[in-house]
């Protein structure tokens, strides 16, 4: 087959962006459609590519004891755009990944669109593309237009799936009170990009917390009546439906005071915090860790500035509310991604049943690699379970029970998803827990070098 003839990538995401850079750099042409600017989404900003709307965290960078720092260092080295990016555009976040929003879009778009491999046409795709389409990627994220997802639907006979996703507010650092304030890690880890002090504290007495859980659980909302009993996704909790699980829930989650000294009053523990971290290069806006939500916005305003320290803050973007949809994956998809019903079309990203910044990515990179592979004519194994990509991929294509009592759910990396070490010894004077992470981390990286070494050999003949 000629490799004149391109892949065709619908969706500019993340995981559209870093399939685009995976085909590109096998030396196959790809098109990628982008219907943004031209028609945007209720979530986005921009029409640059790969535009973070929740978060500008991809979380724990340690992969020696993280499910999702070992995936980042899988990704560095399978040559991920998207991780090159967040590289490039760190910003301070104790042990995290975090980066400048606009910085890491800006340099996503830059290098597709001078990438001579890559073709950019800014369309819409309504309903299944052209039948002389003989390869595509399906990237289209969350927020898959109606007509597409009404085709999709038809095609794998299939209900649609769906859960909430909401979104964290943004403020401007200038307008928090530092006298109540104070910069610190949790037990003051000092991360690849920061010192130790990278997050923004605001500390409640117990009289504060329970006066702001009430107003949290007072407070009006927006209801979605057409999304009824569509559920949340644990990972992504609106704060408010944290509240309802109980009035210590939010001490527990998000606004746990542990490992945290206030310098503000010595000798005493705040009894909830809440913390911030920072969402530019610039260091002038912070977003609220873990306060996404789905109250109204004047509601989150006047709930808000009830924290101390943010009494007079102002938003540079409040919280919202979006509805995510995903496939029934390891029924209608195969091993590598493509559709059972129709194999001409693969799916990557949020779409597929994986959830967060950096996993969306990853299944991005192996869609590419399937799709650069297959117009090759050299079809790429799987990567082996034992690696963090190859464990997502098994997730989402197999690695869940499928049966009457059992429904496909949305999942982060985790070390749940590994396979278990057939023989683990604790070592006298470590840390069992800790032990076991490394022996798995050590065996993901041996692993995926293998794979790695294995599928170049097979590119090379």
């Amino acid at each position: 087959m000629s490799l004149k003839r391109p892949i065709h990538i619908i969706g500019a995401g993340l995981a559209g962006s870093e399939a685009a850079w995976q085909i590109a750099e096998a030396g196959v042409p790809v098109v990628l459609h982008e219907m943004r600017p031209a028609r945007t989404t209720p979530v986005h900003q921009t029409g640059d590519f790969a535009e973070l709307v929740c978060s500008n965290s991809f979380r724990a960078d340690d992969p020696e004891t993280s499910a999702i720092g070992i995936l980042h260092r899988e990704m560095r080295r399978l040559d991920s755009l998207i991780l090159a990016a967040a590289d490039a555009h760190q910003v301070p976040a104790g042990g995290a990944l975090a980066v400048d929003r606009t910085g890491f879009a800006r340099f996503v778009t830059e290098r597709l669109m001078a990438c001579p491999a890559v073709e950019i046409v800014r369309d819409e795709i309504g309903g299944l593309p052209p039948r002389d389409w003989d390869e595509v990627i399906v990237a289209t994220g969350p927020l898959t237009a109606p007509s597409l997802a009404a085709a999709i639907r038809t095609l794998t006979g299939e209900a649609d799936l769906a859960f909430f996703d909401a979104i964290a507010p943004i403020v401007h650092r200038d307008t928090i009170d530092m006298a109540k304030a104070w910069m610190q890690s949790r037990y003051d880890r000092v991360g690849p990009a920061g010192d130790g002090a990278d997050y923004l504290n605001c500390p409640l007495t117990r009289a504060q917390y329970e006066a702001f859980v009430d107003a949290l659980l007072a407070a009006e909302k927006i209801e979605f009546k057409a999304f009824e009993g569509t559920p949340y996704f644990d990972g992504c909790l609106p704060i408010e439906v944290m509240a309802e699980r109980g009035r210590e829930t939010l001490r527990h989650g998000p606004m746990k005071p542990f490992g945290l000294t206030n310098p503000h009053a010595p000798g005493s523990k705040p009894y909830a915090v809440v913390q911030l971290r920072q969402d530019n290069r610039l260091g002038t806006l912070f977003n609220m860790v873990g306060f996404q939500t789905k109250l109204k916005y004047s509601e989150q305003v006047a709930v808000f500035r009830m924290i101390p320290g943010l009494e007079l803050a102002e938003f540079a973007r409040l919280g919202g509310l979006h509805r995510n949809s995903f496939l029934n994956s390891p029924k209608v998809l195969d091993v590598r991604l493509r559709l059972k019903a129709d194999p001409r079309l693969r799916f990557a990203g949020q779409i597929t049943g994986c959830e967060g910044y950096v996993e969306s990515a990853a299944i991005g990179l192996l869609a590419g690699r399937f799709a650069a592979a297959a117009r090759r004519g050299q079809p790429l194994a799987p990567p082996p379970p034992t690696t963090a990509i190859g464990a997502l991929l098994h997730h989402i294509t197999g690695g869940h029970i499928l049966d009457a009592g059992r429904s496909f759910q949305p999942m982060n990396i985790n070390f749940g998803l590994f396979p278990p070490l057939e023989i683990f010894e604790k070592r006298r004077g470590t840390d069992k827990a800790a032990a076991k992470k490394r022996a798995l981390s050590a065996r993901a990286s041996a692993d995926l070098e293998a794979w790695r070494a294995a599928s170049m050999a097979t590119a090379a003949e």
